[in-house]
């Protein structure tokens, strides 16, 4: 499902652009601060409706504009296009249109064009918080499993509410009884999309990472949240008295983990920035390969900025070879243009654009 045209307005410093994309691999090169990166951020925008290098909006629209806006004509599988766009303003609001109907869920907006990001940051994936890794796990079962956001509503609902109980203090067991059942319900059944999802995942991700180095120590498990040999409801049982005193829910599937470990010692602690980087590679396109095999109309998306940021020549052409074999559109920022060309067979239909002061210019144009 790859971006036929792509339209950018007041994102950051780059000028109002519309560009053609390739369907498969797209160069995008340029000075530091040219820009490069401030589009990979107007597609994450378009996909997810936030930014994946600010959390406010201030910094990512033009002082001189009040909003921003990212348009995109999408090609779907069966030969037809649909087109889809968001503004977002300073004030944080946001509308959002897919064929000219309004839409008032980012959830729609991430289902309709699911993107990877892989980026000089993404190495905190490993030694980040638990909440990382979760969201990371969460993308790839909301992408194959219709029913987990729902059941994910659930749970955030129900443990909000248990939540508010708590922190009054002393109260009734009984108060609590309707929202442990509905959030223990819900717990056991996102757990169970989380399981199943990672039997697949193990696999394709093992296989990939193969492909990119040798880590035959490296280990991954799943942490469910709660005591593995008891139901979530006796551990909130046993807990209960300490939840009171806390004001909070301790076990469930908000504490979920990913564990990656070497030797029994974590991942993060032993492997060099660099190998942390080929293994967040891995682990997101093996995901890539997961969304195709489930034959979704839409093929994920991968954007990479800054791809030879602490990847030597051997393991970037690597991932490029797994990027190519995966088949769909991807986005990879550099500063020379040589350096980026280089890594992708000849045969490998590529557009390349050089980025100088926001202006974007499409300057060559390899196989279609």
């Amino acid at each position: 499902m790859p971006l036929k045209k792509l339209s950018v307005t007041a994102v950051r410093n780059l000028h109002p652009v519309t560009i053609s994309p390739s369907p498969r691999i797209n160069l995008i090169y340029g000075d530091n601060g040219s820009g490069k990166t401030s589009l990979l951020e107007a597609i994450h925008i378009l996909g997810l409706a936030r930014s994946f290098r600010s959390t406010r909006l201030q910094p990512v629209i033009q002082h001189e504009h009040q909003a921003c806006t990212v348009f995109a004509e999408v090609a779907l599988a069966s030969g037809l296009t649909t087109s889809m766009g968001i503004t977002r303003s300073k004030q944080a609001d946001y509308q959002i249109r897919i064929d000219g109907q309004t839409i008032r869920s980012t959830a729609q907006l991430a289902d309709t064009l699911p993107l990877q990001l892989i980026n000089p940051d993404s190495f905190r994936l490993l030694e980040g918080a638990p909440k990382q890794r979760r969201q990371y796990l969460d993308w790839g079962v909301f992408h194959v499993e219709h029913q987990f956001l729902i059941t994910w509503q659930r749970v955030q609902k129900s443990l909000k509410q248990r939540n508010s109980l708590l922190r009054r203090g002393r109260i009734e067991r009984s108060l609590l009884t309707p929202w442990e059942l509905e959030f223990c319900e819900a717990s056991e059944r996102m757990d169970a999309f989380r399981q199943a999802y990672l039997l697949k995942l193990k696999p394709a991700f093992e296989s990939v990472l193969g492909q990119l180095i040798e880590l035959d120590d490296l280990t991954l498990s799943y942490f469910r949240g709660w005591d593995k040999d008891r139901s979530l409801q006796q551990v909130l049982d046993s807990q209960f008295e300490r939840d009171c005193q806390l004001g909070h829910t301790q076990a469930g599937p908000q504490r979920a983990d990913l564990r990656l470990r070497i030797k029994g010692m974590n991942a993060a602690e032993v492997l060099s920035r660099g190998q942390q980087k080929l293994v967040v590679c891995a682990l997101k396109i093996a995901q890539g390969h997961l969304l195709k095999e489930r034959g979704r109309q839409q093929d994920c998306i991968f954007l990479v900025d800054d791809l030879p940021s602490e990847l030597d020549e051997q393991h970037r052409n690597a991932l490029c070879r797994l990027l190519e074999a995966l088949n769909c559109q991807v986005f990879i920022t550099g500063v020379e243009a040589e350096q980026l060309a280089n890594s992708w067979q000849t045969d490998t239909s590529l557009s390349m654009f050089h980025v100088e002061h926001g202006h974007i210019v499409q300057t060559d144009r390899r196989l279609e």
